[in-house]
């Protein structure tokens, strides 16, 4: 349930505070009042009204000043200001505008006009205060919008840094976990795969350029799907060569038999593209070994040192 709204009645007249004061109580506002200028401002600062009822002829300080010294501090919120004053006159009207004033209500106030005239500013207090609080929270969601595209370049640089020197996988790991102490030398028990195609380096010598670019790009995206279906970590490649990981940096679940599996997917496919091939001319048969044991990653050499026998193909 929102609060009341808070109105701060100033006049040096007690009668008048009171006359304004009960008109206004029936309506459910929490209602606060000051004797003179110097006791508004004290008060506005203190309880932050959201409207003020200020008369103009006061002690110490009149209505005019009052609003003047409201309306040029940067520290207080919007507060709507009704000037409540006998002076009539069309320039006392111009003065209490020009000095900031919202409205003029002139004595003796009509009490419905004084409710409808509160009724409104109230009104325009809540429309400026929804506004303003739209507006931080735009340029808060700004900033923070602001903050999520300096993280992502940060992720794209640090990405484009470490691929210079890991695998797509292992270069997205480290940039997605923040944590570089996989890769850090470690020893463990992986299981590593070897492809290539035999018969590749005649082929290239002999093949046009874009014959070349053509079996290469079939046996990389064919072997590109299997490695990312078995969650394989393509350590190294180059030319027809390449070599595959499993449990390391990513761990893995029976990694042997995954590398299996992977093994013999991979075959069945490069059997399909190998016919494909052969009648194109291109005589490519494909080569593919497993082996297991433990190694040891060493970040110097941007490579696993392994224990492991190279195995003979398949």
């Amino acid at each position: 349930m929102n609060n009341p709204a808070r109105i701060l009645v100033v006049d040096d007249n007690e009668t008048n505070r009171d006359i304004l004061m009960t008109r206004l109580e029936k309506h459910g506002y929490e209602l606060l009042q000051a004797a003179d200028g110097e006791e508004a401002l004290l008060s506005v600062r203190k309880h932050l009204p959201d409207l003020l009822l200020l008369d103009v002829e006061m002690p110490k300080l009149d209505g005019f000043e009052v609003c003047r010294r409201l309306k040029n501090d940067p520290s207080l919120p919007f507060i709507p200001i009704v000037l409540c004053t006998a002076r009539a006159a069309s320039q006392d009207v111009v003065t209490g505008l020009d000095a900031g004033a919202d409205e003029y209500l002139t004595k003796p106030i009509d009490q419905a006009a004084l409710v409808a005239r509160v009724r409104s500013m109230l009104r325009v207090k809540a429309l400026h205060d929804q506004v303003q609080a739209q507006a931080t929270d735009l340029a808060n969601w700004n900033q923070t919008l602001e903050q999520r595209v300096n993280e992502q370049v940060t992720e794209l640089d640090r990405m484009n840094r470490l691929k210079n020197f890991l695998s797509p996988q292992i270069a997205r790991l480290v940039v997605s976990s923040g944590d570089t102490k996989l890769l850090e030398s470690h020893r463990r028990d992986i299981t590593a795969v070897f492809c290539d195609l035999r018969g590749f380096t005649a082929f290239a010598e002999r093949a046009e350029p874009e014959d070349i670019i053509a079996v290469l790009q079939e046996y990389y995206r064919c072997l590109g799907e299997q490695i990312d279906r078995f969650d394989g970590t393509l350590q190294h490649f180059a030319g027809d060569g390449l070599l595959i990981i499993f449990n390391d940096p990513i761990p893995c679940s029976d990694p042997a038999q995954r590398a299996v599996r992977m093994a013999v997917e991979m075959r069945a496919r490069m059997a399909a593209l190998a016919e494909k091939w052969r009648r194109l001319g291109h005589e490519l048969g494909f080569g593919i070994g497993i082996a297991s044991g433990h190694a040891t990653w060493a970040m110097s050499a941007t490579k696993a040192a392994s224990t492991i026998r190279r195995p003979e193909p398949w």
